[in-house]
């Protein structure tokens, strides 16, 4: 054994005792863990968490403070004691320590989670949905998915996130993954049909899978874009995974048709009343050949968006990440390794879910070489893609970019469906992309952050 392989399971040691402390008696012994687990982030990387935590912790009728007690008083204790373990020590603290120093080392981005579909097949058919045109034509092995995730641990990567297709349909091989590491946190983004009784038994014997169930809102507008009764198997699904006291949240993708359902007051007190602790919301990209553009949320759909992300934080217990407008907390776009990447069924390496573009398959090479592909080695050079951090993605919010990195790079389309021209897609988003520039402007011109950086004299950030 190294002596970093040491000085690793030294402090992992230490920071599952501080995690232990903490969960004999959450409230009085939080500020003491932070302390300790602050100790162990010697580049300061989560600073602005620790002095967040604390000022949550000081005011009992914080929002978050509410949501801190819930993991406690909502969630099942060996499920709750891995998720911390896994999530705060292991993908977060020791590995982001180990990923910066082989990023420095290798010069390429080395990311923080690792999406890859096991599956193209899905029981599912949604309108606008790529995977629905693949059918169960494309499938990764057992072994093949074993060793991404063996090359990722060796990266400082923790964290692996399915999708496909339908991930579940791979229920064995995704529980058998799970148990064998059990170091990490696994996530799926799922439509939810395929969970029951037994596969939540499952959950709770591995304690490290949790779910992102897919919502389009209520049982009309879920049921009109997956088929009718979708969401009342969805709902039966939370029901399950509420009962068993285990974690799980959703992952909503706003559309044109939808967008002021999801994003209203009723439909997210709904969701965390059936226990959901995490949504992850989407837009709508129209990605494929004859993928529907009339579902694009526009500019003023997006915006509102933008402000009642804003207002659920400091209202509803519920973690909300939005990929398309949370830009200014994690400096523009994270694709390409700079804090996720994406592996198709047929084991493309793509820079995102949503950019089916590409020029290696992991098949071919290993890990860290993909992270050095022509078109991700684009992407580092250019990420940010743009000053306003409003507009982060190359594709939806800086028109023509992608075009340029994918020629640039002489990465090949990787949809197996029908091959989809990067200058066609482009132009499918240009129209919204221009609108968005317009209203992004002045929502960052009038932010905090957009203030902060207008004053800030050595920004080199590109226009």
């Amino acid at each position: 054994m190294s002596d970093l392989d040491l000085t690793e399971r030294l402090k992992t040691y230490g920071l599952n005792k501080v995690l232990s402390y903490m969960d004999s008696d959450y409230e009085n012994n939080i500020p003491k863990a932070l302390d300790w687990i602050e100790r162990f982030d010697k580049e300061g990387q989560y600073a602005g968490a620790y002095k967040m935590i604390r000022k949550v912790i000081a005011d009992p009728d914080n929002n978050w403070n509410r949501y801190l007690k819930s993991i406690y008083t909502d969630l099942d204790a060996d499920s709750r004691k891995m998720l911390l373990e896994n999530f705060i020590i292991n993908a977060s603290l020791i590995g982001n320590e180990k990923r910066m120093k082989i990023s420095e080392k290798e010069g390429c981005n080395v990311p923080w989670a690792i999406l890859m579909d096991p599956t193209s097949a899905c029981n599912l058919k949604c309108t606008g949905c790529w995977a629905a045109e693949y059918g169960d034509k494309l499938s990764m092995s057992f072994e093949l998915l074993d060793r991404i995730i063996r090359e990722g641990k060796e990266l400082g990567i923790h964290m692996f996130i399915f999708s496909g297709g339908e991930p579940l349909s791979r229920k064995k091989d995704v529980i058998a993954l799970c148990e064998k590491h059990n170091d990490c946190t696994f996530l799926a983004f799922t439509n939810g049909t395929m969970i029951d009784e037994a596969f939540v038994d499952e959950m709770k014997r591995v304690h490290n899978f949790i779910p992102a169930i897919s919502v389009e809102g209520f049982e009309e507008a879920t049921d009109s874009r997956r088929g009718k009764g979708t969401y009342q198997r969805v709902i039966r699904a939370m029901d399950l995974l509420k009962e068993k006291k285990l974690p799980f949240g959703i992952s909503v993708c706003y559309t044109s048709k939808n967008v002021n359902e999801t994003g209203s007051d009723e439909f997210m007190d709904a969701m965390i009343e059936k226990g959901a602790k995490f949504c992850w919301f989407f837009t709508y990209i129209p990605v494929g050949n004859g993928a529907p553009t009339d579902l694009m949320a526009n500019d003023k759909q997006r915006e509102f968006m933008y402000h009642q992300v804003r207002r659920f934080r400091n209202k509803k217990p519920i973690f909300i990440m939005d990929f398309w407008n949370d830009g200014e907390y994690v400096n523009g776009c994270i694709a390409a390794g700079r804090n996720y990447l994406h592996i198709n069924a047929n084991g493309d390496v793509e820079p995102c879910a949503f950019i089916h573009y590409s020029n290696v398959n992991i098949k071919d090479v290993p890990l860290l070489t993909a992270l050095k592909s022509p078109l991700f080695m684009e992407y580092r050079k250019n990420q940010p893609f743009n000053k306003n951090q409003l507009r982060p993605c190359p594709l939806l919010d800086n028109q023509g970019k992608l075009a340029e990195m994918v020629h640039n790079s002489g990465a090949h389309s990787t949809d197996i469906a029908s091959s989809e021209d990067v200058d066609c897609l482009v132009a499918k988003c240009k129209y919204a992309a221009d609108k968005w520039e317009i209203t992004a402007e002045e929502l960052w011109t009038n932010s905090p952050a957009g203030k902060k950086c207008a004053a800030c004299k050595q920004c080199n950030t590109q226009e």
